[in-house]
């Protein structure tokens, strides 16, 4: 295992989690009555920390 392999991973998956998140702020500036339409996860608000999305069980 290269050092060059390893920060291809490293960036590879900051990469997918920066998308992600783009993703997600995107679809939370939606309306609510959008987000319900297309079935995205409601919002939980959490004291500590930012607000997250629960995932549907």
């Amino acid at each position: 295992m290269s050092i060059l392999s390893s920060l291809g991973r490293v960036a590879s998956r900051y990469a997918q989690t920066r998308a992600r998140h783009r993703s997600e702020r995107e679809l939370l500036s939606l309306p609510i009555e959008l987000r319900k339409d297309i079935g995205w996860p409601e919002i939980v608000i959490d004291a500590q920390n930012s607000p997250r999305i629960r995932r549907a069980p």
